[in-house]
């Protein structure tokens, strides 16, 4: 390992991440020759295959899956060291990965926008998915932070909540209990819904809620997309019960219910994984998130929520 180079293991981590010689020479701007002898070079400095290719595709070996750990922590440990040191010479300056929610988009941008603009120096990576993407990537921990709205129960992770996540229902506006008060979820349940994918953080708090009263509902149809909810409910096709945050903006088609039982008061979380020493820049958002939060929060009353 001695005689490996920095940049070898750099060839080799970003081949072993894309699994094929050709994207990671895409990646680092260098030719798939130079990026299949840089790898050569390698396997003969650790004296065992570190690939098997099946077809086109490139699989780690053991000693393959050993080194790309290492070199992950290697890569890791050097950020975190260029941070420190831009850090002493009283600059903010790095990288800065965000891994968050579909629904998280609604406020995100608002919040990242002027962090950016604060620091010019941070290059921020922001992964938009699903909550399972989002536990896999947590538990790789692939990125600096993650934000959710329900805390994995099988993981050991250090969770701050910041903001209020209100669950509301939401039906077309000229809906016949659109102008009605204190709407009995039994009255409620008697409506088609429209409802997120099985596995959804608001699907599974909204069934909570159903089991607690012994209650069900007919679900009509099944979207993955709260923008599509959104236009389905205005389109007539049921209720349905979403984030507060999906309605900061274009809510003229729909209106929202007051049922007894609602809002379903949740959090989001800023999420990391326990024992993990946050970056400097990491660190700098997160202090900087619960500011940004709460100004957020008196601007759109929604209420801020601050724990350790």
């Amino acid at each position: 390992m001695i005689h490996a180079t920095l940049h070898q293991l750099k060839v080799f981590e970003a081949t072993a991440r894309h699994g094929s010689f050709t994207r990671a020479a895409e990646e680092l701007f260098l030719t798939q020759p130079t990026v299949s002898m840089q790898v050569k070079q390698l396997t003969k400095a650790i004296g065992l295959p570190l690939f098997e290719q099946v077809g086109k595709r490139l699989y780690l070996t053991d000693a393959g899956r050993e080194l790309f750990s290492t070199c992950q922590d290697i890569f890791y440990k050097l950020d975190q060291l260029e941070m420190s040191v831009a850090n002493l010479k009283g600059m903010k300056q790095g990288k800065l990965r965000l891994a968050v929610i579909t629904t998280t988009k609604y406020f995100m941008p608002r919040l990242l926008g002027p962090f950016c603009q604060r620091y010019p120096g941070i290059d921020v990576s922001l992964i938009v998915t699903n909550h399972e993407q989002v536990i896999e990537r947590l538990a790789d921990n692939q990125d600096d932070l993650y934000v959710m709205s329900q805390i994995p129960e099988n993981i050991d992770v250090k969770a701050h909540a910041f903001l209020e996540n209100p669950l509301v229902v939401v039906a077309p506006q000229d809906h016949p209990l659109a102008k009605e008060r204190h709407i009995s979820l039994k009255r409620l349940v008697e409506e088609p819904f429209i409802m997120r994918e099985p596995g959804s953080g608001t699907r599974r708090a909204f069934q909570k809620l159903l089991d607690e009263e012994k209650l069900s509902v007919k679900v009509r149809l099944e979207l993955g997309s709260n923008e599509a909810i959104k236009q389905a409910i205005a389109g007539g096709l049921g209720l349905s019960v979403l984030s507060r945050h999906t309605l900061l903006t274009d809510i003229s088609d729909v209106v929202v219910l007051d049922v007894e039982g609602f809002p379903i008061e949740r959090q989001w979380y800023v999420v990391y994984l326990a024992g993990k020493q946050l970056s400097v820049v990491a660190q700098t958002f997160l202090e900087y998130l619960q500011d940004a939060a709460t100004k957020m929060a008196e601007e759109h009353g929604i209420r801020q929520r601050v724990t350790g």
